[in-house]
């Protein structure tokens, strides 16, 4: 919870990535939040108040993930959003003439993209959800240790910059406005 919130402000695509490791953390602990508080929770270093709070936090995510039937696999409708609202970025920076190093950025991504989709990626799931899928699979691996190939990892230097960018220009817009009305509504 203290890091998602600091995350959110700061870098959105690390704070969904966080979220997606959330979700998995719940799961990984069967949905109970007294498995969550006594297992996990216990172990940071925080004061009773934090251990409280971040209690509470883990037990209102999992009644959302109940709520929305995401309890076994998928993401919550809010980071659902959140990337739905990265999308709708996504669009109007490669439409805009504004941002070119943001286009080139991505049509360097483009093939990976493509060759990830073509490995098994949901037909419904957009380019900024797949790069989003690599860096969490790379994440995972990493976690585990586990050999990641050269193209990967050349893979995921390209995507992380151009979601870093994504990531920038989300805190921009978000704080000044990157688009006039008129350029919105196009």
């Amino acid at each position: 919870m203290f890091i998602s919130q600091q995350l959110r402000k700061d870098n959105i695509a690390e704070y969904l990535l966080y979220m997606w490791q959330v979700e998995d953390t719940i799961r990984a602990f069967g949905c109970s939040l007294p498995r969550i508080r006594r297992e996990y929770v216990a172990r940071f270093d925080y004061t009773d108040e934090q251990k409280d709070e971040l209690t509470d936090w883990y037990g209102n995510l999992i009644k959302m993930m109940n709520e929305e039937g995401c309890r076994d696999e998928g993401h919550l409708q809010i980071n659902k959003v959140t990337l739905q609202l990265l999308t709708e970025l996504h669009l109007q920076l490669l439409a805009s003439p504004k941002f070119p190093f943001y286009s080139a950025a991505y049509y360097k991504v483009l093939p990976f993209i493509v060759e990830l989709r073509s490995k098994g990626a949901r037909k419904d799931e957009g380019e900024i959800e797949t790069c989003l899928n690599l860096l969490y699979g790379v994440m995972m691996l990493r976690l585990q240790k586990k050999e990641i190939t050269p193209n990967t990892q050349h893979a995921v230097k390209d995507v992380t910059t151009l979601v870093g960018m994504l990531s920038d220009y989300y805190k921009k817009d978000r704080e000044e406005g990157l688009f006039t009305n008129e350029e919105i509504n196009d």
